[in-house]
């Protein structure tokens, strides 16, 4: 090849590149985010009375809220850029960086959720002024040092994690108050994260309702403990205890015993026997003493566990079908509906009885008397 033509070749390329240089957008080039469907409703502003004058959130309330938000699903109202923890809530619902940054962060490293896709509460720490919320595994993170050190001998080399296990799975987002964190529930955080999460989809705890009878959920409601109920039900009626003893009655029977509440304010008292409400004890604040030890209800059949009504609620979030319960005694096996046993598979067959030495009367002892075969005339 000629270098006339070389040279023709080289300044038809240079040409090409500088005119797709002059096509690329500038540095201030905003990528335009979507616009929300027509039928989309805002995120609604988070109105909690008096929010900002209750007393601070202490270690019992902290450890309700935790049960109370870690693990649950949810749906996306904004879109969230993986790996990325720079999202912040304030208790006013106001959100920062706005919807169009967040739409181009994601752009930049990939979605953690879209807008309407399911996500999953992580992780949960509470701080002094703020909740930081992980969804998804939640951002990357750092390596320790430790970590970057291999180890060789006889048994191989053991070193660092790869990077697959320190890859981030999702995002993360901080709720920020103007003080500190003040007094909530369960309901009322799930309220202040409504703008970024929509906890619409049935909870465990509503699955659970659904499962017991209206005398139980009645008692639910009104936060009242019956005798008759399980721990799962005085958990949903009356949270975990922050107290419990074990010990035994007069008889010796072990009982477990939760405590609820501290004085000067009413003090329940509730014994278990097993799995059973057997005794509930209640001491107001000025002297009455309220104890009930007739049973209630009963609660034992048809009523599915507490974990059962959680795998539950995560299907529904999922959109899938839940897995039934397995009826009791039921083995599992590999057949298909319908199909029936393996004809080569022998079933075994019960043997005749053995037959029975008979007993020489010579070899009893003297103390005992004489086998008669036949009965006395």
């Amino acid at each position: 090849m000629s270098r006339r033509l070389i040279r023709s070749l080289a300044l038809a390329f240079l040409a090409c590149n500088f005119a797709i240089s002059q096509t690329k957008p500038s540095g201030d080039f905003q990528i335009p985010a979507p616009a929300a469907p027509p039928g989309q409703a805002a995120a609604t502003k988070p109105q909690i009375e008096d929010l900002d004058k209750r007393p601070k959130l202490d270690q019992h309330t902290r450890m309700l809220l935790i049960q109370a938000i870690n693990a649950e699903f949810a749906r996306a109202r904004k879109t969230l850029p993986l790996g990325y923890k720079e999202i912040s809530l304030t208790s006013d619902g106001k959100i920062k960086p706005d919807d169009a940054r967040l739409y181009q962060l994601a752009i930049t490293y990939g979605p953690a959720a879209r807008v309407g896709d399911r996500i999953q509460i992580t992780n949960i720490s509470i701080r002094d002024k703020s909740i930081y919320l992980e969804i998804n595994g939640g951002p990357k993170k750092k390596t320790k040092w430790y970590q970057h050190i291999s180890v060789s001998g006889l048994g191989g080399t053991a070193s660092a994690p790869g990077p697959d296990q320190t890859r981030a799975t999702g995002a993360a987002i901080t709720l920020e108050f103007k003080n500190y964190v003040p007094e909530m529930t369960g309901p009322e955080l799930k309220q202040l994260l409504d703008p970024v999460f929509d906890f619409s989809v049935k909870s465990a705890a509503e699955v659970y309702l659904e499962t017991v009878p209206p005398k139980v959920k009645e008692a639910i409601k009104n936060h009242e403990v019956l005798v008759g109920m399980n721990h799962d039900m005085v958990v949903m009626a009356k949270d975990r205890p922050p107290q419990k003893l074990r010990e035994k009655d007069d008889k010796g029977v072990e009982y477990e015993e939760w405590i609820y509440g501290k004085p000067p304010q009413d003090v329940t008292f509730v014994r278990f026997v097993g799995d059973e409400v057997t005794w509930v004890e209640t001491i107001k604040v000025g002297g009455e003493k309220v104890v009930k030890t007739e049973k209630e209800v009963d609660v034992k059949d048809g009523v599915v566990s507490l974990a059962s009504a959680t795998a539950r609620s995560a299907a529904a979030a999922n959109n899938e079908e839940p897995v039934s319960d397995q009826p009791a005694g039921s083995k599992p096996t590999l057949k298909r509906p319908g199909e029936g046993d393996d004809p080569m598979i022998h079933k075994p067959t019960e043997s005749a009885p053995a037959p029975q030495r008979p007993v020489d009367p010579s070899s009893i002892p003297p103390s005992q008397p004489p086998i008669q075969r036949n009965p006395p005339n």
